[in-house]
């Protein structure tokens, strides 16, 4: 009834986003630190600093194995890291910091249901298809007229699921890379979509 297990503390500044790893034994935490940790449930202790990003990180998620998470980063990339180890696998997006472009931050990112593709959503606007193994970018899925808040892939991983700021949801096929609806009625952005 509202008992606190543990209190973790070792950031050094707010934590922007947090996540269960799908066995519930570990807790991620990224943080404006620039860093993300992962906790110890059970015994309440850090497992694991994941460092190497330069900007404060905003999104992270685990696979469906526990055994990779991905971080999103205001420094215009986007790491896969071995949960078991804490080191990089993959970057992802290294995106030139130039005025002319629009400024490419992750909001989002999810890994498919058999680890095999991530898709992030961006301020830019749109969201990129990568192989999860190779770090290789497949496809960008372009539509929305205002930054997309929030993605995420259906169970049997073949529909991705997008929600912006311009107060619409659309579902992508994701091997046509095709938009296959768009949902709109909102009157303001939309922050999360499942």
């Amino acid at each position: 009834t509202g008992k606190c297990y543990h209190t973790f503390r070792g950031h050094s500044a707010e934590i922007v986003c947090l996540s269960f790893n799908p066995q519930s034994t570990l807790l991620a935490t990224g943080s404006m630190d620039t860093t993300a940790k992962l906790w110890d449930l059970e015994k309440g202790e850090e497992v694991a600093t994941l460092s190497g990003h330069s900007a404060e990180i905003i999104a992270l998620s685990f696979n469906t194995t526990g055994d990779r998470i991905i971080t999103g980063s205001f420094d215009h990339t986007v790491a896969v890291w071995d949960v078991g180890t804490g080191r990089e696998q993959n970057l992802l997006i290294k995106m030139p910091k130039n005025n002319d472009v629009v400024a490419k931050y992750e909001l989002a990112a999810q890994f498919n249901w058999d680890c095999s593709l991530i898709v992030t959503g961006s301020m830019d606007k749109t969201c990129m298809l990568w192989n999860a193994v190779t770090g290789t970018h497949i496809a960008t899925l372009a539509g929305h007229r205002k930054e997309v808040l929030d993605v995420c892939f259906d169970y049997a991983g073949q529909r991705i699921a997008t929600a912006s700021a311009d107060g619409s949801a659309r579902v992508y096929n994701a091997e046509t890379k095709q938009c296959i609806a768009k949902l709109e009625g909102h009157e303001d952005e939309i922050s999360k979509v499942s």
